[in-house]
């Protein structure tokens, strides 16, 4: 269409009843669309018809006859009257093409070398892999790996791995990096690899202030252009779900902070003193109801928030740098990720549904469960990192009983001081259907592994009998979660698969579609049929704000394969 499409200008010394009769042209026309009648469309669009008009510019038009809006393709455009007996309609405006890539915000693109503004989340214990991070680079999106409850040897071989095969080629990845506040020491080393190897991005997750360890991270190698303009190093991703948390990414990095690196010599005054300039981070992630450790906010309300906190923050320090807010959270389906953009989204990262691409780092017996999961196949049940604390996380409840047990397991915890102090019955029905084994079993298991891990937790338990209670019922909970990932199929009953309404809706999406099958969910195809179809919801929408009719299924995109 744009071959044939002409702009031309007639001027007629007759009055001009294209722009001076309200009553036969739409108010607001910017001139006149000519060509072959049945070259427009007035009836509702469907899909079908939605998505023909994304690859090309589409004139949409109004037929003063019969007062509709409609679109146009091939014809002539000229801003003065037609000549008499012309077909022509009013033309409203002209939508440019649109394609996956320009959703989001250029700048991050542009930032980060990535083709579509597209993240696939963190995983923690390695689901989020070293394949589902390399292959979403390549296809021009980035991942982030998931080095959350792995040790540092596992972290670094895994950096390693992904930097010899995007780094040559210039493609973005990062990795994460969890808060552990009871071991501050893991934290300082992992920081250590990231900067050893050069990993210039990572995502945070579960901070709810700063440690000395992300702001090394991030003021490491800040720097001043010849411009004076501020040179970034590394980028932190902060995964936030609290305004509060939120608020410390946003500033400034603290003084006192800055000040003890600088004293220890890990990042240098210069470093410093551009670092009380900008923000900790430029690239927020707001994460909404999601898989795991979970606030269950709903995304809508939650952006908002953020999003008047960041240009508050961003006046009050007089910031001259963009910060950028993704969305995270119940992103399963194009509708959702188009949302996510309309919201305001620079960017969107996507966790849950990855876990069912065949590169995750997850099991097949737990991508055939989350096959299967619908919307409300979810629930809380008790974490094993925060268990004493009573912080839940959000789990796959279909196919399992691991929600139930481990909420059973934090009842009896809540309710008892030691594992004495159980009644029998109760112990010994947990003993056989929970743990397996004897507790006194369990608690030989639990001392061999904090005797390496963490000898102070055997010394604390040795001093308080419920300590030693939650250590125990921390090796279901924590072991729990590795089984999905091993594929241990004699207790699949018991699989911590984390896991969000996104993954129900997901399912809902592509049933009937070659995606509905586990084996077809490549994490390419999965991520470009998002972006795809949240292009294809974004254009019926854009179709909508000028007055066109929609058929019913004008939204719905069916996963198709795609080229990547």
């Amino acid at each position: 269409m744009a071959s044939k499409m002409q702009m031309t200008d007639q001027t007629s010394s007759a009055s001009d009843p294209h722009t001076s009769d309200p009553h036969n042209s739409y108010p607001h026309d910017v001139g006149v669309w000519l060509g072959d009648p049945a070259a427009a469309n007035f009836s509702p669009l469907d899909a079908v018809a939605v998505q023909a008009t994304m690859r090309q510019p589409t004139c949409v038009v109004f037929d003063a006859d019969t007062r509709r809006v409609g679109t146009a393709g091939q014809g002539e455009i000229q801003s003065g009257a037609p000549e008499a007996g012309t077909p022509h309609y009013s033309l409203l405006g002209i939508l440019p093409p649109l394609y996956p890539e320009w959703l989001g915000d250029r700048g991050f693109q542009e930032t980060h070398g990535a083709r579509f503004a597209y993240v696939g989340g963190a995983m923690a214990r390695g689901i989020g892999s070293t394949r589902l991070v390399i292959e979403l680079a390549k296809m021009g999106a980035m991942g982030m790996f998931g080095s959350a409850g792995l040790s540092p040897q596992v972290v670094e071989a895994a950096i390693k791995e992904i930097s010899v095969e995007l780094d040559p080629k210039g493609l973005p990845w990062g990795s994460n990096l969890i808060h552990s506040p009871n071991e501050p020491e893991l934290e300082d080393q992992i920081v250590d690899l990231y900067l050893r190897h050069g990993v210039k991005r990572v995502s945070t997750s579960a901070f709810m202030g700063l440690s000395p360890a992300i702001v090394r991270y991030a003021c490491t190698g800040l720097s001043r252009a010849g411009d004076g303009s501020v040179q970034r190093k590394n980028h932190v991703f902060a995964k936030i779900s609290r305004e509060e948390v939120a608020r410390h990414f946003l500033s400034p990095a603290p003084a006192n902070i800055l000040q003890q690196l600088v004293s220890e010599q890990k990042i240098t005054q210069a470093e410093a003193e551009i670092a009380a300039t900008v923000s900790l981070a430029e690239d927020i992630i707001v994460e909404s109801d999601s898989g795991g450790h979970t606030d269950n906010r709903p995304l809508n309300s939650l952006f908002s928030a953020i999003l008047s906190l960041r240009d508050s923050l961003s006046q009050e320090f007089g910031y001259d740098r963009p910060i950028r807010l993704g969305a995270a959270g119940s992103l399963g389906t194009p509708v959702g990720v188009a949302a996510a953009f309309s919201l305001g989204a620079a960017f969107v990262v996507i966790g849950t549904v990855h876990q069912a691409a065949i590169e995750s780092g997850i099991s097949d017996s737990s991508r055939k469960l989350l096959a299967q999961a619908e919307l409300a196949d979810v629930a809380m049940t008790a974490s094993a990192d925060m268990f004493e604390l009573g912080v839940k996380v959000q789990v796959l409840q279909r196919g399992t009983m691991m929600a139930v047990r481990g909420n059973q397991l934090y009842d009896l915890y809540s309710r008892y001081d030691s594992i004495d102090e159980i009644p029998v019955e109760q112990r010994a029905a947990i003993e056989k259907n929970i743990f397996r084994a004897s507790l006194e079993e369990i608690w030989q298991q639990t001392e061999a592994f904090f005797g390496k891990a963490d000898p102070a937790q055997l010394d604390k338990a040795e001093r308080n009998s419920k300590h030693k209670m939650a250590l125990i019922f921390r090796w279901y909970i924590g072991n729990s979660s590795q089984w999905p990932i091993v594929g241990e199929t004699s207790r699949q009953v018991d699989y911590q698969i984390w896991c969000g309404p996104a993954m129900g809706a997901f399912n809902r999406w592509v049933c009937g579609s070659f995606l509905e099958a586990p084996e077809n969910r490549t994490i390419q195809q999965i991520a470009m049929n998002l972006l795809e179809g949240a292009a294809h919801v974004t254009r019926a929408q854009q179709l909508r704000t000028y007055g066109i009719p929609l058929a019913q299924d004008a939204l719905n995109f069916m996963p198709t394969v795609l080229r990547t």
